[in-house]
């Protein structure tokens, strides 16, 4: 099995990244523009949908950062465990197995002390929150000592094994740490989003734990992103977008590992990464929004309650087949005259127009006007 000796971590200047600032000073813009515009939207929403979304987010970066690493976590389990730590009120919430409750635990510590520095006493909690319950195998709570030989990123089968990296010697960690955690916390003139993705390769490079360094990389990058927005509201999932790009996720880690010190390849990754999870939310987010300006626009009118579930139920787009008064008087438990009658005043409204089909088949669709 051939070892590569020349990694970045074994280079003159390590760990001197630099990185061509004009090459990425367009598409950090465009993320920049999309962060902002992003929370712009959802502060104007009322609490239960920010509420809602941040849960959905922070649900998907748990299970995704998880699935990365071959670890299928339970979604429900994971919202359950995350709505009790907020204080959400979630209908139907499951109970959450320990290996859960710690994988959360670190999450959330990350990202709501998003204003507190990062030490090795964080760094190292986060890592037996993690392994809350592990096997006696992975050292936990502490650097590796690479009793069981180097740290290999390696994959194949056993006697054809190839060798993705070999982190640095266990003997350089505490001064390797020391100098990331200086640099990370300290104030500077870099961009803050670009200090995540430098955070979140400068650590999985050092490899200082004996198992889960990928995750808490990613954990790294979501507390510095959340510094970069100075909020501990998550309303998008990096972990989500990258497992859905996991092998260029790898393939661009393992060219920036053997390369140089300039990172600017990764780090234009990095940005389009974020830039597409951002972007990706948004269009989730669609209904969300479509909603809220809906309801802000006919707030002045006296709908009755009826009137207001039904429109909910084709705002959200669960309503299944044709809008018709029987329908809606099935659904609002009401007489088929009383449906005619909402029917009739939310078209008087503007709300609702009759379809092209009349007679028996009449039926009824939201005024895309």
């Amino acid at each position: 099995m051939q070892i590569l000796s020349r990694y970045i971590h074994n280079l003159p200047d390590w760990p001197n990244f630099h990185w061509n600032q004009a090459a990425l000073s367009n598409p950090l813009a465009e993320v920049r523009l999309k962060q902002g515009r992003l929370i712009g939207k959802m502060e104007g929403l009322g609490f239960s949908q920010r509420a809602e979304t941040e849960l959905q987010a922070l649900t998907d970066e748990v299970v995704k950062s998880s699935e990365i690493e071959g670890e299928i976590l339970n979604p429900e389990q994971v919202r359950s465990s995350i709505a009790r730590r907020l204080g959400i009120d979630v209908a139907g919430l499951l109970p959450s197995d320990r290996r859960v409750d710690g994988v959360v635990q670190m999450m959330l510590e990350a990202t709501q002390n998003f204003d507190a520095p990062l030490t090795k006493k964080r760094l190292v909690g986060w890592h037996s929150a993690l392994f809350s319950g592990a096997p006696s195998y992975v050292q936990v709570g502490a650097w590796r000592d690479d009793a069981k030989g180097p740290m290999q990123v390696v994959s194949g089968a056993i006697g054809r094994e190839r060798v993705h990296y070999v982190a640095p010697e266990a003997e350089r960690l505490e001064a390797e740490m020391k100098a990331f955690l200086e640099w990370t916390n300290q104030a500077g003139d870099v961009d803050p989003v670009l200090k995540a993705a430098i955070d979140h390769l400068w650590f999985v490079t050092i490899h200082p734990f004996d198992d889960g360094n990928g995750r808490i990389a990613r954990a790294i990058a979501d507390w510095a992103l959340a510094r970069s927005e100075k909020s501990a509201r998550r309303y998008y999932s990096m972990s989500a977008q990258i497992r859905r790009e996991r092998k260029e996720y790898y393939d661009i880690l393992e060219r920036t590992q053997k390369s140089s010190l300039d990172v600017t390849d990764w780090m234009r990754w990095f940005l389009g990464c974020l830039d597409r999870a951002i972007a990706g939310t948004e269009i989730a987010l669609g209904s969300i929004f479509q909603k809220d300006r809906f309801w802000k626009t006919h707030a002045p009118l006296a709908l009755n309650e009826r009137q207001r579930m039904i429109l909910n139920k084709l705002l959200d787009g669960n309503f299944v087949g044709k809008l018709t008064t029987s329908k809606w008087a099935k659904i609002a438990k009401c007489s088929q005259d009383t449906s005619h009658r909402d029917i009739i005043e939310l078209i008087q409204h503007g709300i609702l127009a009759k379809e092209a089909a009349g007679g028996r088949s009449t039926s009824y669709s939201l005024n895309k006007r």
